[in-house]
């Protein structure tokens, strides 16, 4: 039996409901987080709360859950459904009403949230993935976490069709990011990933590997790069909340370096865990 939470109330998720006139399901008029489990507690969830805020804001949704009682949500399920290593994702749509564009008058925020394992300290990905490449078909507003993911869900699709492990979204052969990651890449020595703008979201963990990267002496340049400065780079690294942070062996038929994760990744990787072991909430 797997516990979710609905509204202020733990329930089964075979019992879990919502409205069909949730603006959720209608428009996609929400947000949402996702933050990993690791060792037993939640990794960074003030982190991922905070922007869940602001997220909200944006689209002028006015919180109706403090974050510790968010926090509070998130320990329960986690404790509920005895996960060890996985995830803890959180929604929040502008509520149900009848089908109209403009925002309803007096709706309740809808919010609900659920858990799930995922391998993370053995996680065989480290070897290395593959990227495929596609065009970002997004809106203009890609620093908000919202809802409304049809291009992203689209992007990861074709990754899989080509047997890729992840999207490498970009703008007129400018890389983005990944469908739902951070990009890196490494260029004669130097990290470098894209600015923030509303092109991107800021991730969490792209704000953490920029302070382990400053902390193990990588050069860091927050700068753009294209497609084709990606296929050759010494290495290409990802990272989100639910992986990590993952070498890149390959983008589509070109091999990144020498076809092995790089020091680089490993280095960031092995930082990263460690980190990990002391920021967690229980």
């Amino acid at each position: 039996m797997s516990m979710c939470w609905v509204n202020g109330r733990f329930v089964d998720e075979a019992a879990a409901t919502l409205s069909i006139f949730d603006r959720g399901t209608l428009f996609g008029d929400g947000v949402y987080e996702v933050a990993a489990v690791y060792n037993g507690g939640l990794l960074d969830a003030d982190l991922h709360l905070a922007r869940l805020e602001r997220s909200m804001a944006e689209i002028q949704i006015t919180p109706t859950l403090s974050a510790s009682a968010w926090l509070s949500v998130m320990q329960g399920l986690v404790h509920q459904n005895a996960i060890r290593e996985g995830l803890v994702y959180l929604q929040v749509t502008r509520g149900v009403a009848e089908r109209d564009f403009p925002f309803p008058r007096d709706a309740v925020p809808s919010m609900f949230a659920y858990a799930r394992p995922k391998r993370y300290g053995d996680d065989p990905n480290v070897r290395g993935v593959s990227l495929h490449v596609v065009p970002d078909q997004r809106w203009d507003r890609c620093d908000i976490k919202s809802t409304s993911m049809l291009a992203q869900v689209l992007a990861k699709q074709s990754a899989r069709a080509a047997g890729a492990f992840e999207a490498m979204m970009h703008d007129r052969g400018t890389v983005t990011e990944g469908g739902s990651s951070t990009l890196w890449i490494v260029q004669h020595g130097t990290l470098l990933t894209r600015p923030l703008s509303h092109d991107i979201l800021a991730g969490i963990t792209r704000d953490v590997v920029l302070e382990l990267a400053s902390r193990e002496g990588i050069p860091v340049l927050e700068r753009a790069f294209t497609v084709d400065d990606a296929r050759q780079a010494e290495e290409c690294v990802l990272t989100s909340a639910t992986n990590f942070v993952l070498p890149v062996t390959r983008i589509d038929e070109s091999v990144i370096g020498t076809g092995e994760p790089g020091p680089i990744a490993l280095r960031l990787r092995d930082a990263y865990l460690a980190r990990a072991a002391t920021r967690t909430q229980t």
